[in-house]
């Protein structure tokens, strides 16, 4: 990695809430950005009028952030490149990115899934596709509409390579956005796909009007699948205790901004999932995750009891109210999955 410590260029790819929110937050930090939408009408008003008011209504642009649907124009003399587009679509959208890349700039996947059927984490399809960059990471407790009224929030920066953690957390640290490092890269980004699953269970769960017990049973049995999926993956179970982890599962499961929280209350208010999606009106992942983890973990031998109960009556058509008792008599094994040694 070879980034000096000026005035950089940044390209934000995807201006969905969250990508919007990043550019702005760099932007205002005296950096020259360049935000990419893939649609022309949308990005030429932006550029006019300094909003985004599909996503983030009332949000005012920063003057210095260059808005535009031209690809190549914004990834020119790029240092560092944020890919801020659903999961899906990142492996399209890197190739197009791959010939005009500089070699050496630094590449940040936002997005929180698992990209097709190979299991590869959006970072890893990053690196796969675009060798010549510096791959890392960012994932938290992070909603976007939240970022832009500039509440207190912070994130985790995660990848191998420290200098990309020390680049990232000078471009974005605010004084209401903190960033924390981390070099277990797989484990950020995995806890990131994952609590999305837990998320609609839980949103299921609001909308069947349950107590705050079985909100607290919901709340740390998923983290307990988290952490178990997580070690048999090869990521760091303590990872899943940060931001990344607890600090995102506590958010998507509990606030209705989550948009796989509202899918989980379309769903426990009797709606089919294919309407449930629809009111949302923006990409869920944790619908895809659900259906990748649960096969995952069954040729692991793995125990998802949750993700498996929520598989069923997402693909399999189970009502929940059958779903609800699987969980309810799921094997009372052990609380935690793993202990930490501490010397006498």
């Amino acid at each position: 990695m070879d980034v000096s410590q000026g005035g950089q260029t940044i390209a934000v790819l995807g201006a969905g809430s969250f990508g919007s929110v990043i550019a702005n937050m760099i932007a205002a930090n005296g950096h020259d950005v360049h935000l990419w939408m893939r649609d022309e009408i949308s990005a030429q008003r932006g550029e006019s009028e300094r909003v985004n008011d599909r996503y983030l209504s009332g949000y005012r642009l920063q003057p210095n952030l260059r808005i535009s649907s031209c690809l190549t124009s914004c990834l020119k003399d790029a240092d560092t490149v944020f890919f801020s587009v659903p999961s899906g679509a990142l492996k399209r959208l890197a190739e197009r990115v791959s010939p005009v890349l500089k070699t050496g700039a630094v590449v940040i996947s936002t997005s929180k899934g698992i990209c097709g059927d190979d299991f590869l984490l959006p970072s890893q399809l990053l690196q796969k596709i675009l060798p010549q960059a510096s791959v890392g990471v960012i994932s938290g407790p992070n909603l976007a509409k939240e970022i832009a009224n500039y509440e207190i929030t912070a994130t985790v920066v995660a990848s191998e390579d420290a200098e990309v953690c020390q680049h990232i957390q000078r471009l974005l640290a605010s004084d209401y956005f903190r960033v924390y490092a981390n070099r277990d890269r797989f484990g950020v980004e995995l806890a990131g796909a994952l609590k999305n699953i837990y998320a609609i269970v839980s949103g299921i769960a609001e909308a069947m009007g349950v107590g705050q017990n079985t909100k607290s049973v919901v709340l740390t049995r998923s983290l307990a699948e988290m952490q178990r999926f997580g070690m048999k993956m090869g990521a760091d179970p303590m990872t899943f205790l940060g931001l990344s982890g607890v600090g995102d599962l506590f958010v998507t499961c509990t606030s209705p901004l989550s948009r796989n929280f509202q899918v989980g209350m379309g769903l426990g208010q009797g709606k089919t999932l294919e309407q449930a999606i629809v009111d949302v009106g923006q990409i869920a992942e944790g619908v895809n995750t659900t259906k990748l983890v649960k096969e995952k973990a069954a040729q692991m031998d793995t125990y998802m009891p949750l993700a498996s109960a929520l598989y069923a009556t997402l693909f399999e058509q189970q009502p929940i109210q059958a779903s609800l008792r699987s969980m309810m008599l799921a094997e009372q094994n052990s609380d935690v999955d793993f202990t930490v040694k501490i010397n006498d």
